[in-house]
């Protein structure tokens, strides 16, 4: 157990662990809540892609572009303020709902304010982490144990969410959100850390530093093949989670309980998939797991499209939630490893933005199709079109040459 928590020794990634568990859990109670408070408004599978993808696609038009500031800006301070600004848009919700004032356009709203924080919020923490560990050695660890903690909060925030709206009301949700932003404003200010910016080219435009980034992962052959199946997966397959709503409520035939039961289940299983993940001892063969994982993610799929009992669903969703985090993870630490300090934050830019850029179209697409042809049928098919990309993924055998060089020097830097 100690072996698989050896990132917590150091002390300013044990205040970030720490305070983002707890900030997240507030996040996921949101998520929760958002999706139950459109479906309960307007009975639509089309409005739920609507919002989704209100608060994504921002994500996916700046991200690209934050990496370029991210780089150059120091990111500790960068993140505090990012952090304060999402404290403030999970307020305003509180307030909108509390009131009874909240409607869909302004659902939207808030959602596009909350998708530029993001923009920032996202690739910064990701660049962030890497600062706070000292060993290299360990950030293999630190990033499974970040998934850890982000699916220990996907567990708990859902379930509390159903709780709270089969009580009361959505607004409860965010105002506890809200709150939940203190705990990691406090870690953050009690770090101690040195500068967390690494510019190259100083007096290079940002344009320039932009094409250098982006070219840089395009002919990076294991950069673009990791960067290209996560936008796929994403696509097509993360988008189940707008049509949540829709399946516990006319495929099972439940209420915000079932939805909650859903989503931790999935989040069991993301968490079940991180520490397996940290309990690796070394993070060589990472590329033949990425496809393994994306393939356990789309069967997943396709079999709980067609579940009608609830037990079994929630077992499938355990089993959607393993091989995605399982995939999610894996890239990212494969990443980590291979790029560049000096590029890191333009290409986990790229990177987040085929996670989180992509789904925004994925849940447009996921809600039109539900509405013509049913959501049970929607979800089969992304299932079956990542497993596709995952067996496009395992063809490319020569990757794991040209990642053996990263490994060697990360090995390097601690010797």
């Amino acid at each position: 157990m100690a072996f698989m928590l050896r990132a917590l020794k150091y002390r300013n990634y044990r205040l970030f662990f720490g305070g983002q568990i707890v900030s997240l859990t507030g996040s996921w109670i949101t998520i929760t809540a958002t999706s139950w408070l459109v479906y309960r408004l307007t009975g639509s599978a089309l409005l739920l892609g609507v919002v989704g993808f209100a608060s994504q696609f921002p994500s996916f038009l700046l991200t690209p572009f934050a990496g370029i500031f991210i780089d150059r800006w120091n990111r500790h301070r960068l993140l505090v303020a990012t952090q304060a600004m999402s404290m403030i848009t999970s307020f305003v919700l509180a307030a909108l709902t509390l009131t009874g004032t909240i409607t869909i356009p302004w659902l939207i709203a808030v959602s596009i304010v909350q998708g530029l924080v993001n923009a920032f919020d996202m690739p910064t923490r990701q660049a962030f982490v890497v600062a706070l560990i000292e060993d290299k050695n360990d950030l293999g660890n630190a990033i499974a144990l970040n998934s850890s903690m982000f699916n220990a909060a996907r567990l708990l925030g859902p379930t509390i969410a159903g709780a709270i709206i089969a009580a009361s009301n959505e607004g409860w949700c965010f105002l506890i959100d809200g709150v939940s932003y203190l705990a990691v404003l406090g870690s953050l200010l009690a770090m101690r850390v040195g500068a967390t910016r690494t510019t190259a080219g100083p007096h290079a435009s940002p344009f320039e530093q932009f094409k250098e980034g982006w070219n840089y992962a395009y002919t990076h052959r294991a950069i673009r093949s990791i960067i290209t199946l996560i936008a796929l997966v994403c696509l097509v397959g993360v988008p189940y989670t707008v049509l949540m709503p829709i399946f516990a409520a006319t495929v099972l035939h439940g209420g915000p309980h079932t939805l909650g039961f859903l989503m931790t289940a999935s989040g069991g299983g993301a968490l079940l998939g991180a520490l397996y993940l940290a309990g690796r001892r070394s993070t060589v063969g990472l590329g033949r797991i990425i496809p393994m994982a994306a393939s356990v993610f789309g069967v997943g799929l396709m079999m709980f499209a067609f579940s009608r009992v609830l037990w079994l669903s929630i077992a499938l969703m355990v089993l959607t939630g393993f091989g995605f985090m399982v995939q999610v993870a894996s890239s990212n630490t494969l990443l980590q490893i291979i790029v560049d300090d000096s590029k890191r934050g333009r290409v986990m830019s790229f990177f987040l933005m085929s996670y989180f850029g992509t789904t925004p179209f994925g849940s447009l697409i996921a809600g039109w199709m539900s509405e013509r042809f049913g959501a049970p049928w929607t979800l089969a098919l992304g299932g079956a079109l990542c497993v596709a990309g995952a067996i496009w993924f395992a063809t490319r055998s020569s990757l794991e040459y040209e990642i053996a060089p990263a490994f060697a020097r990360a090995d390097s830097l601690v010797e």
